[in-house]
């Protein structure tokens, strides 16, 4: 079966009365026709829709799939077995096509340990193509001169029944992809950067999620929480615990308890009465009681603790510490891809993302076995750049034995 294009170029895709309905799949004989179907199909396109606003633990709400020119929404609250599902999006003869994929294979990895094989994100692709709006609506208006409507992006999908407008929203976010990825492809083969995309489809196959667990140390990851000294940090730390002890309980995301820049400010300050919390802007004036007694709480145990020490082996760690001159051979290899995405017309993280830009700091490499070599470096990106990052390497090591190289203490504190 080939590709097929569907856009009806006479219906507006904001009036589902001008489109064929969505096939909704409640149980496992519906869900048995959608797999049979898509067994039989070359790609479909895919999408999900979750709770993340609504929930403390994001669930998935919807699966949105769309095979030429029929679009079903897969209800999971329904009695459904979705194992024939995952089969299907583990078959690498089958193109499964995204737009922003990532956060979906995540969700449905953790929620159902789905796998994933034969993706094509139509995301990275406007990234590879150098679209500086990437995000679906443009897209779609970009290649077909769409217009659609985003404004249940943040509904609430675990509602049922689901609304007529959220319905016409979920079958939207598929609805066009296979048309899309025909017209993308032709454009990245024109560009010359397929294995672009190729290559981050691959990386995006390998995720897998561990189980999520609340981790208190998280609470650096806070913006602004390295900014505070230690004594400051042990009361976030503690208003960080009780906000998501509190968010669990009331089963709300933690942002619907105290927002990050309300726990940032009460650090700073470290209220030990209830009137130090009057009038703080994002907090919740009908919660002044209860809520103002947890605050005074942690803020009095954070203080009791006395200066933040991270404990010792606290978990992975997300990357490397790097030393001085790692540090100043990354900042070398920024300013580089920095001119290259410039140069290139590209999305930056495209043409070398953060974290093989690290190993790449950390390997320091010469050859171009060595560049291929180091973790997260794709075969097109080694051919591509590899002789200009060794020079990189090469140049910083001579100016560091030429004693040319200073090193600036203040931006590793950035």
């Amino acid at each position: 079966m080939g590709t097929t294009s569907f856009i009806d170029p006479t219906a507006d895709p904001r009036d589902a009365s001008q489109l064929p309905p969505p096939v909704l799949v409640t149980d496992d004989g519906g869900l048995a026709e959608l797999c049979a179907k898509l067994r039989a199909t070359d790609e479909f396109g895919i999408d999900t829709e979750a709770d993340s606003f609504f929930s403390y633990k994001e669930k998935v709400c919807l699966i949105q799939v769309t095979v030429d020119s029929t679009d079903y929404l897969v209800d999971p609250f329904a009695d459904l077995d979705l194992t024939p599902l995952g089969e299907v999006f583990a078959d690498p003869g089958i193109i499964k096509i995204l737009h922003d994929g990532e956060f979906d294979l995540t969700i449905l990895n953790r929620e159902y340990d789905f796998t994933f094989e034969g993706l094509f994100d139509t995301r990275i692709a406007a990234a590879a193509l150098g679209m500086q709006a990437p995000g679906l609506a443009s897209v779609l208006n970009h290649y077909f001169g769409l217009e659609v409507d985003k404004s249940e992006q943040r509904s609430d999908w675990s509602r049922r029944p689901l609304s007529p407008k959220q319905v016409t929203y979920a079958r939207l976010d598929t609805r066009y992809l296979q048309a899309l990825k025909e017209r993308m492809e032709a454009d990245l083969e024109e560009a010359g950067r397929a294995m672009v995309v190729e290559g981050e489809c691959d990386r995006l196959e390998q995720l897998r999620v561990e189980p999520r667990a609340f981790d208190p140390e998280s609470f650096i990851r806070i913006k602004g929480a390295r900014r505070l000294d230690k004594s400051e940090q042990s009361v976030l730390r503690e208003l960080f615990v009780l906000r998501d002890g509190l968010a669990e309980k009331r089963d709300v995301p933690p942002f619907k308890i105290l927002g990050n820049n309300v726990l940032l400010t009460l650090a700073k300050r470290q209220p030990t009465k209830l009137e130090g919390l009057e009038g703080l802007k994002g907090f919740p004036r009908g919660r002044m009681g209860s809520l103002g007694r947890g605050v005074l709480g942690a803020v009095e145990r954070g203080r009791a603790a006395g200066p933040y020490r991270a404990p010792k082996n606290s978990g992975k760690p997300e990357t490397p510490r790097l030393e001085d001159e790692e540090f100043e051979l990354h900042e070398r290899f920024r300013e580089w891809r920095r001119g290259a995405a410039e140069s290139e017309g590209m999305d930056a993280s495209l043409v070398l993302n953060r974290h093989a830009m690290l190993r790449l700091a950390l390997a320091r490499p010469h050859s171009a076995e060595e560049v291929l070599g180091a973790e997260g470096i794709q075969p097109w990106q080694a051919e591509r750049y590899g002789a200009a990052w060794i020079a990189v390497v090469e140049r910083f090591e001579a100016d560091l034995e030429a004693g040319k190289v200073e090193f600036d203490r203040r931006r590793r504190r950035r």
